[in-house]
């Protein structure tokens, strides 16, 4: 994953290289492979390579077209070879990732990014057209954030350089804070006011004149794969998750893959060593697991061990019992809330796994539960035999599924009913609550992040299982923003879950094919019999550990108190300090509270603290909406014709 930093200033003034030389030292911890600069009057960019695959060390970037132009990528490109036969023989067919995205851009302009499958993020300096151009994949597996003030934007993959280099003091968007303690921040969204990322699926385009945001690729809802028989379905299961796997192999050295023993993490393993038999082109994947022996809720030993048993080698283990503790404190600056953690004795070690295998490619099985049914719910599939009037087929369906769940089918087809409705006429679900012990004022301000960015299932249009998934898809999007990697552990993070190819088959097929009636990921199971050991494939759900922060909390106690005496929290007007003291002394006593959200209260206040060490924050300021010209034309997204 390399990076990039660009400045352009559309009132012709010049961009000196001293601004450059400021941003160097942020970026070459995540591109250790060369650097290279492009400075011409008022565009100036810095690219840091972290070079992945064997083409990557063939690129010359920032790449410069004939006609003045300059593109700068971040990316892997999966559809090489489709991609060069419609661009035509001219290139040649060993070429370089970007020298094929240039050509790409050359022949359709901005219509080129939706032929691009991948993980990427470009900027494009259009001369003709004096035109700056930000894009991403349609997930958003990388991040790319920009700023505008005046007539200058600046855009980088990383956000420090944004914030301590800006020249001014930054106030924090409320919106994003509400997201984070809740279901992840929208992903156009940074904790700063002013400083956008670029939403996935979409480019930003800036002139002199204005800023648009156009979505240029979507799911196409109308797309259904029907066959006759399981078989068929199974077989084509096989065919685009092999070939998902296949395209995040693609690296010039040792890939590492997390195994942590359940579906998703050994199915990747499994696959990967199923096309890896009989060719000597498939790099060496080694695995890396995670595992407390005293956690009786945790028990994945047995289980990647026997992952490890049937390829004949044996990963890194790492023992996460004996951590530092969960609310320690470092003094170092971190840019969101997620960046925050102190590096525990896990991580440590991961990275170190990491330096001692070589490894420049992390396999991870994010998006597994979301895409292939992991969460066994009935009501996608009633709702789509509810939207078609399949009255017959509904009424079966929700006498096998009230069976399954032991629940009367009267609760199933209300709670089926209800997604159809306003959510003010439905009462919200207790885990879509906001957290109890945040201000009244704030959480009313902010009650559609919170919540998630609901979105009510719609009667007409797509069938209600393809809102759902997209819904589903969006929530790992704001997920994948507000994740990072460590910049003294240079790796890239690949999702074969994430593949727009596999998406789109699953999106595709009815919902009947992914969950039936006691069978959870029934076609992911099905698929995989003599690929993935049947004990993992007749495994019942991992079930949520949170006995480890309990204790951690009830250890911790004194020094827990201690710390949020005086919260900064508290003092924005964000946490109600005595009824959060209260949900931490009955977590503290066994009882049950909303883990995950407590948490991030607590990651967000230690770094609120560091925010105001570094005397980021504005002064007296107090976390805003943005509600300038340039966010609410990006929150108005164009889409592309």
């Amino acid at each position: 994953m390399s990076a990039q930093f660009g400045r352009i200033n559309f009132d012709g003034q010049p961009v000196h290289h001293n601004h450059l030389e400021e941003v160097r030292p942020f970026l070459a911890p995540y591109g250790p492979d060369g650097e290279a600069s492009y400075c011409k009057r008022n565009f100036a960019v810095l690219y840091r390579a972290f070079h992945t695959t064997k083409e990557s060390y063939r690129e010359a970037q920032p790449h410069v077209f004939k006609s003045g132009s300059v593109l700068t990528w971040d990316g892997r490109l999966d559809n090489r070879e489709e991609l060069a036969n419609l661009l035509g023989s001219d290139l040649p067919t060993n070429s370089s990732d970007v020298a094929m995205v240039a050509a790409a851009f050359e022949k359709w302009n901005a219509d080129a990014f939706s032929k691009l499958v991948g993980d990427w993020a470009l900027s494009i300096w259009d001369v003709g057209n004096r035109c700056l151009i930000l894009a991403k994949d349609f997930v958003g597996t990388r991040h790319l954030y920009y700023t505008i003030k005046n007539d200058q934007v600046t855009w980088c993959t990383i956000l420090d350089p944004l914030i301590l280099l800006g020249g001014r003091r930054l106030k924090l968007d409320e919106e994003y804070i509400a997201g984070w303690l809740s279901f992840f921040p929208a992903a156009h969204l940074t904790p700063y006011v002013g400083i956008r990322s670029v939403p996935p699926s979409s480019f930003v385009q800036f002139t002199q004149e204005n800023t648009k945001t156009v979505r240029y690729w979507d799911f196409d809802p109308s797309k259904r794969i029907l066959y006759r028989t399981d078989p068929e379905y199974e077989e084509h299961f096989r065919i685009v998750f092999a070939q998902s796997v296949r395209r995040r192999l693609r690296c010039d050295s040792s890939v590492l893959a997390e195994l942590s023993g359940g579906m998703d993490s050994s199915s990747i393993v499994c696959m990967a060593d199923a096309m890896g038999k009989g060719t000597t082109e498939a790099p060496r994947l080694n695995t890396v697991s995670y595992f407390d022996d005293s956690e009786p809720n945790w028990n994945e030993r047995p289980y990647f061990l026997k992952v490890e048993e049937k390829r004949g080698r044996t990963g890194c283990h790492i023992d996460v019992h004996s951590q530092s503790s969960l609310f320690e404190e470092s003094p170092r600056f971190a840019a969101t809330p997620a960046s925050s953690e102190v590096a525990s004795d896990a991580a440590r070690q991961f990275a170190s796994c990491m330096t001692a295998g070589g490894h420049k490619v992390l396999l991870s099985g994010t998006g597994g539960d979301e895409a292939m049914g992991g969460v066994p719910l009935p009501t996608p599939e009633l709702a789509d035999l509810l939207a078609r009037v399949q009255i017959r087929a509904l009424t079966r369906q929700l006498k096998l599924w009230a069976l399954e769940k032991r629940k009367p089918w009267l609760h199933l087809f209300l709670e089926t009913v209800n997604g159809f409705l306003p959510s003010g006429f439905v009462r919200l679900p207790k885990h879509l609550r906001p957290a109890p012990w945040l201000d009244g004022d704030f959480a009313r301000r902010n009650r559609n992040a919170l919540r998630g960015y609901p979105v009510r299932t719609k009667l007409l249009g797509p069938l209600p299982s393809f809102q759902d998934d997209l819904s589903a898809l969006n929530g790992l999007r704001r997920q994948l923003e507000s994740d990072f990697i460590p910049a003294d552990c240079c790796f890239e993070k690949r999702y074969p879950y994430l593949d727009r190819d596999l998406l789109e088959f699953i999106y595709a097929i009815p919902r009947q094919q992914l969950i039936r009636p006691g069978q959870r990921r029934s076609l992911m199971r099905r698929s995989l019999i003599g690929i993935v050991p049947d004990e993992l494939l007749n495994r019942r759900r991992k079930a949520f550990v949170a006995r480890a922060q309990v204790v951690a909390v009830s250890e911790d106690w004194p020094d827990l108190v201690m710390k949020i005496t005086h919260m900064v929290s508290a003092s924005m007007g964000i946490v109600h300090r005595e009824s959060f003291v209260n949900a931490l002394m009955r977590a503290r006593n066994g009882e049950e509270v909303p883990m995950i959200p407590m948490l991030r209260t607590l990651a967000l206040e230690f770094w609120l603290r560091r925010i105001e060490a570094h005397r980021i924050r504005e002064k007296d300021s107090t976390p805003v909406r943005s509600f300038h010209e340039h966010d609410q034309n990006l929150n108005r997204t164009v889409s592309a014709s």
